[in-house]
């Protein structure tokens, strides 16, 4: 996150299910930075949830104009992403809504009883549980707009997997050796 000490922040809390996720490595980021990833995938009739997220983003929006010369941009981006739009093609992210969180710290990664978890196939793209995220405003290279940097991940529930491969045993039946 930024130096910045003036910064405004909101932390919360919300359910999800993880997709794109990369807690146990970092990936590399378009500008060479190594960070932590998830996309926090949000059912639209979550309403609750819903509404926690907008309400987060009014009050860093509300207060960050100091941020951004003194008023709100118009173009601002948010980090709440509607998936029937931005990503029609995909199963996962129909009627939800997702938010990508980032950090360069490794996430602690937790059971529904709070006990860490390090077996990493049990955490996947697919799982449900909650996120911590804060979400913060930014004003970096000519794009202002609100960001939100991933804290921890508790896992409360299995789903199934978010992956393009396939088992080798569903694509290949035994053959005679030569």
């Amino acid at each position: 996150m930024s130096k910045n000490r003036n910064m405004v922040t909101k932390r919360i809390v919300i359910p999800c299910r993880f997709a794109y996720l990369h807690c146990w490595n970092p990936v590399e980021q378009y500008n060479g930075v190594q960070k932590y990833t998830i996309a926090a995938v949000i059912d639209k009739s979550d309403q609750p949830t819903v509404d926690v997220v907008r309400e987060a983003i009014d009050y860093v929006r509300d207060n960050s104009t100091q941020l951004w010369g003194g008023r709100i941009p118009i173009n601002l981006r948010i980090p709440l992403h509607d998936g029937d739009e931005e990503r029609p093609d995909s199963v996962a992210f129909r009627n939800c809504f997702y938010i990508n969180a980032k950090s360069k710290e490794a996430p602690q990664i937790v059971d529904w009883q709070v006990q860490p978890i390090t077996d990493q196939e049990e955490v996947y793209s697919g799982c449900y549980g909650k996120v911590s995220l804060t979400l913060y405003g930014y004003n970096t290279g000519g794009s202002k707009g609100i960001a939100a940097w991933l804290g921890n991940i508790q896992k409360l529930g299995d789903g199934e997997k978010f992956a393009r491969r396939v088992n080798a045993r569903d694509e290949f039946q035994t053959e005679e050796r030569g």
